[in-house]
Formats: structure tokens, C-alpha cells, sequence
């Protein structure tokens, strides 16, 4: 499966989440359920991924932690925030670049309508 053929199953599974429970949840609460769809639809899904930094070829613990690693090849990160901020763009990009993986979707639970809150990155 390609990765545009992923990103729409993931993109149709958090309408799905976000049609059943509706914005005003906190972001681990749509981790759960998210995850628990994205098993449903047979993905390879592993949820808070501890993210290294390879420094000087020491491998440095920083507490970094992908939301959601699809195939490990797409980073879902979550937020249920007013507004998605520059920041909140960063950190995936961010997380992409340590991890070696070109595609990213940020997704904001916090939204009446979901496609609102769906960002995809490439790098």
C-alpha cells in the first residue's frame, strides 16, 4: 500500500472518531480511539514511540514521543488544541527529519469539522 492510500485510510479513520465523539475530548482520548481504528482497519500501528537524538553517534534519550507510527512510514500527531499554532507544525517536522520519515499528518481533534484540523507534511 502507497503512502497516499494510508494517509486517506488514517484521514477516514479520525473522521470516523472525530464524527462519534465530537471535539472538546482531550488528545489522549482520541489516541486511544484512533489507534483502536486504525487496528480495526488491519494498519501496523504502534503509539507513543520513543523519538532518540543521534548525536555524535551517542544515542541521547530525549523524551520525544511520536503520537502514532504508521508502517514507519507516516507520523500521525494529535492535538485537541483552539488552534493549530506554528509550533505545533514544527514539532512534526521536527519528529520527521530525527526520524527519517517523509510524511507527516498533524490532525486537530478540536474542530467541528475535522478536514479543518488535517495538515499533511512531505519532506
Amino acid at each position: 500500500m502507497d503512502i497516499d492510500e494510508l494517509t486517506k485510510i488514517v484521514i477516514g479513520c479520525a473522521i470516523e472518531v472525530h464524527k462519534t465523539l465530537g471535539p472538546g475530548l482531550l488528545e489522549s482520548s482520541y489516541e486511544s480511539c484512533l489507534m483502536y481504528e486504525l487496528c480495526q482497519a488491519g494498519l501496523n500501528v504502534k503509539n507513543q514511540v520513543e523519538l532518540p537524538i543521534i548525536y555524535k553517534e551517542q544515542y541521547i534519550a530525549t523524551g520525544y514521543k511520536l503520537d502514532i507510527l504508521l508502517s514507519n512510514e507516516l507520523i500521525i500527531e494529535l492535538k485537541a488544541v483552539d488552534k493549530l499554532q506554528p509550533i505545533h507544525s514544527a514539532q512534526l517536522i521536527t519528529y520527521m527529519k530525527l526520524s527519517n520519515i517523509n510524511t507527516g499528518l498533524l490532525i486537530n481533534f478540536n474542530t467541528l469539522k475535522l478536514v479543518d484540523g488535517i495538515k499533511r507534511f512531505n519532506l
